[in-house]
């Protein structure tokens, strides 16, 4: 599978929470002179890599909804002539809930959007103030009102563990944005960034989030009201209906290859049969100042080496509820997680292991061989098993996944992991074939 992320620098106002690469320019942009950069970074890009056929397609930010949709348009017939598309790609754009964006919602699905992610936030008028956001609940429900009509697959956020957000409050509110609900919802706990307003408030101690057992109260109630509902929680804070999971996304959790395009993106392309992973300048007229002068605005490119990859793939893959086959993990980067180091893991019930090896005696229950057997059917969201052969074919019955509370503290369990990683001195043909 292979994914384009196009990202979008420009917001009509930066939020004191995000530390994502968004720039607010109140005398506007000069959209042709960026038009005109991605098309030939998109160029420089598949001259790099040579033909690929396209599953997913992502335009992120920033808030991408404040470009005009046929800038979209132009940039998706661009990557359509520089690679294939699939028929039944996945191409999502991120909106704001703003009547402004609202109101090209049709431009969009003309442009070949076919999914959209609305970043709600909240859906309380007091707490949208509190996070800096500058749309209403009404403008909020009016715009999911517009994307259900307008889309086939939509799907909103909202951020929880808010200062002061007790039990019930969260209940109630989540409660209600499930009412809204299509097939997807993204529910994140608030987390203080480096160098945002927020970490100055929190330093400061002007604002205070909830500790680590009021996180966990809130993070249970999440997974109980959304199973409730029919979502499967198929990712740490990404929650689907079955078969609605996002493809793009996936790919990126399942470490396949994507390029990043625009400013601040980042990529993880194969050159020449080797990954390699790019980044690009971040201030938007200083990358499209780049594009003009080199072709591309890639300020770091660096071949990842096998045990680089195998990090990255693990970091990855432990985010996702199918977890990570150790046997894929053994053939992309020749290393495994030293054996102790699992069991230990297990033991604090941070880990459980799901598939033939669970079953052969280690640590397993019939939840988990029929996860398993899941996992092994649905190995794409909402295709069939042969559509996502290759996925199949890497699954070596040897799978890691992180419990409820291993994903409370996953950085740790990951950081454990990558520090036992060891070279295998002789792996199993068969699982070097997969």
């Amino acid at each position: 599978m292979f994914g384009v992320y196009v990202h979008w620098p420009f917001c009509a106002q930066k939020c004191p929470y995000c530390d994502f690469n968004s720039h607010v320019r109140f005398g506007g942009w000069d959209e042709a002179q960026f038009l005109a950069a991605y098309k030939r970074e998109i160029d420089w890009v598949a001259e790099s890599i040579g033909p690929r056929r396209v599953t997913s397609i992502f335009f992120g930010g920033g808030t991408p909804s404040l470009m005009q949709p046929q800038t979209t348009a132009a940039i998706l017939e661009h990557i359509g002539k520089r690679w294939s598309i699939a028929d039944d790609a996945e191409i999502t754009l991120e909106a704001n809930p703003g009547s402004v964006e609202a109101e090209r919602f049709r431009g969009f699905r003309a442009a070949g959007v076919n999914r959209v992610s609305v970043g709600v936030q909240s859906l309380r008028d007091d707490e949208l103030r509190k996070l800096g956001r500058i749309h209403s609940v009404a403008e909020a429900k009016v715009a999911l009102d517009v994307a259900r009509q307008t889309f086939s697959r939509f799907s909103f956020d909202l951020i929880y563990a808010r200062p002061g957000q007790t039990t019930d409050a969260w209940r109630a509110e989540l409660t209600e944005a499930l009412a809204l609900a299509g097939d997807h919802l993204s529910l994140y706990q608030l987390t203080i960034e480096p160098d945002t307003p927020y970490a100055a408030l929190h330093a400061k101690g002007r604002l205070v989030i909830p500790d680590d057992d009021a996180a966990r109260a809130l993070y249970e109630i999440t997974d109980e009201l959304t199973a409730a509902k029919g979502f499967a929680a198929y990712e740490v804070s990404n929650y689907a209906r079955p078969g609605s999971e996002s493809r793009h996304n996936l790919l990126y959790w399942r470490y396949g290859e994507y390029a990043g395009v625009g400013p601040g993106a980042h990529g993880r392309i194969v050159v020449d049969g080797v990954r390699t992973a790019t980044v690009t300048e971040r201030n938007p007229e200083a990358w499209a100042a780049r594009v003009a002068a080199d072709g591309h605005g890639i300020v770091e490119r660096t071949t990842l080496s096998r045990e680089e990859q195998a990090d990255e793939m693990l970091l990855m893959g432990l985010r996702l509820s199918e977890g990570v086959d150790l046997g894929r993990l053994a053939a992309l980067g020749g290393v495994r997680p030293d054996a102790q180091s699992i069991d230990a893991l297990l033991g604090l019930g941070l880990l459980e292991r799901v598939g033939v090896a669970a079953q052969n005696g280690r640590d397993t229950s019939d939840a988990d061989r029929t996860g398993f057997e899941e996992i092994r059917a649905c190995a794409g969201p909402g295709l069939a098993p042969d559509v996502f052969g290759e996925r199949s074919s890497v699954l070596s019955g040897d799978v890691l996944r992180a419990t409820r509370s291993g994903r409370l503290v996953l950085n740790a369990v990951v950081a454990e992991l990558a520090r036992t990683l060891g070279p295998i001195a002789s792996m199993d043909n068969t699982a070097a074939d997969r």
